[in-house]
């Protein structure tokens, strides 16, 4: 498998929204940007992303032979079984590293940070062989960023602080808004404006936060931007215009994490957050994010 296969099967592109939600677990449970774990929990926490993309293609095989045939199983570039073995490889990779920081850590994460991820190799695994025709497929789906969150938080705390949770809680909010939006044909009935709903819970946090942070304003502005492009893209549903709605909102999870970085005082991570969004964007004009 050369190396351009592998960045097409990883959706690369997708990476820094992973590192930016690993930050928000590590830092607002306690942890600091100096801390060493921190770039092994992102690097683990990668690897878990990674593998799960792989088995996304090799799951989706034969839907993708009658769809997208220019996939690479479809179109021959790579077997099921080469891409099977590098994703469950990657995952159980991203779970020695988890189980190594946790056994180093003294105790406090000795099992919470590996069960965590555990849970989220599970998710990752059913979410891929099982999200066709589910209609919950988009809160396991969000339940999988939830659970990167938490495996972060808990290699740094044993119990959980309030803030990681509900910034937990707001990213699954999104990701279950932005799924189940892109699913649907118009928004211009009443039936199918319901998950707007979901889009309306992180803002509403975010106001909440900047009562007594002003400066969360500023990335919660941003981040409303990123909500109205995008959902006037879904609206309009002009050619492209759904996939490109869908990438935004997939990097508009790093603005989304800086709105809770800078709720929670770490400036410094909330400007390299938004920086993780613009990377995104840039990224996946040279990767596909989707």
């Amino acid at each position: 498998m050369n190396l351009s296969l592998a960045l097409r099967l990883s959706r690369i592109s997708n990476l820094p929204t992973v590192w930016t939600n690993v930050g928000v677990g590590a830092l607002l449970a306690g942890g600091s940007v100096a801390d060493p774990r921190l770039p092994l929990l992102m690097l683990a926490l990668s690897l878990f992303y990674t593998g799960g993309m792989f088995l996304n293609d090799a799951f989706d095989r034969e839907f993708d032979a009658q769809h997208r045939p220019e996939r690479p199983i479809p179109s021959g570039q790579v077997s099921a079984r080469q891409v099977f073995s590098f994703g469950f490889g990657m995952l159980a990779l991203g779970m020695a590293v988890v189980v190594g920081l946790a056994r180093a850590s003294g105790g406090l994460s000795a099992w919470q940070a590996p069960a965590s991820a555990a849970a989220l190799g599970a998710a990752i695994v059913f979410y891929n062989a099982h999200h066709k025709n589910n209609p919950l497929s988009p809160l396991v789906m969000g339940l999988c960023r939830v659970l990167v969150v938490l495996t972060a938080a808990f290699s740094m705390v044993a119990v959980l602080p309030g803030a990681v949770v509900l910034a937990a809680a707001a990213l699954l909010c999104h990701l279950i808004g932005l799924t189940y939006i892109a699913k649907q044909e118009h928004l211009d009935r009443i039936g199918s404006l319901w998950p707007l709903g979901f889009l309306a819970l992180p803002l509403l946090y975010g106001v909440w936060l900047a009562g007594s942070a002003p400066v969360v304003w500023l990335p919660l502005a941003l981040y409303a931007t990123v909500l109205v492009f995008a959902l006037n893209l879904l609206r309009r549903r002009a050619r492209g215009d759904v996939p490109r709605a869908v990438v935004t909102l997939i990097a508009g999870m790093s603005v989304l994490d800086g709105v809770m970085l800078a709720g929670a005082g770490q400036l410094l991570p909330c400007v390299l957050a938004i920086g993780a969004f613009a990377l995104t964007l840039v990224l996946q004009r040279w990767v596909a994010g989707t």
